[in-house]
């Protein structure tokens, strides 16, 4: 325990210098963090069209950041059944599917980090996880919301989003 420990202090210190090192909740920061981090990611990709192919636990970053390319597609046009995977005959990965994927990916980290919570933030931390869904879908409509460019804050504004994504389905 005290390696992992180490480690996770180490990847703090050194990639997360706004969490404090002396605070007792620095897991539960980091954790939110990423939670955070790679809901705002898997929105970025789905704005542009991009399906990471392979999301596994092993090919999620701690850091948000895209790794290990291979195989990745972009759509040339909405399809949320695009796998660019062509050995994914499930279509585990397919772009629709990349929030879910993302979903799995933190609950993994958290199974990971528990022995280093207490009680009380192994709570926070699912009640974080648990809030994941809703970090993504407000920064996926921020996104769609610029493209389209759609100013302030307008109820209908989620309908026309999910009109508009429903409609390039039949074309």
């Amino acid at each position: 325990l005290s390696c992992y420990r180490r480690l996770l202090d180490f990847i703090i210190q050194e990639h997360f210098p706004s969490i404090a090192m002396n605070d007792s909740n620095r897991y539960l920061e980091f954790f939110s963090t990423v939670v955070s981090e790679t809901a705002n990611l898997i929105a970025l990709w789905m704005s542009v069209g991009f399906a990471h192919g392979v999301c596994n636990t092993d090919n999620f970053s701690l850091l948000s950041i895209t790794i290990d390319y291979g195989p990745f597609g972009f759509m040339d046009s909405y399809d949320p059944n695009f796998v660019p995977n062509t050995s994914d005959d499930e279509r585990r990965y397919k772009i629709g599917n990349q929030a879910n994927v993302g979903l799995f990916n933190l609950s993994k980290l958290l199974q990971a980090l528990k022995p280093l919570l207490d009680p009380r933030q192994k709570q926070l931390a699912s009640q974080i996880l648990e809030g994941y869904g809703e970090r993504y879908y407000i920064r996926f409509t921020e996104l769609f919301k610029t493209k389209l460019g759609l100013l302030g804050e307008n109820e209908d504004d989620n309908y026309l989003i999910a009109f508009l994504l429903k409609v390039s389905l039949l074309c």
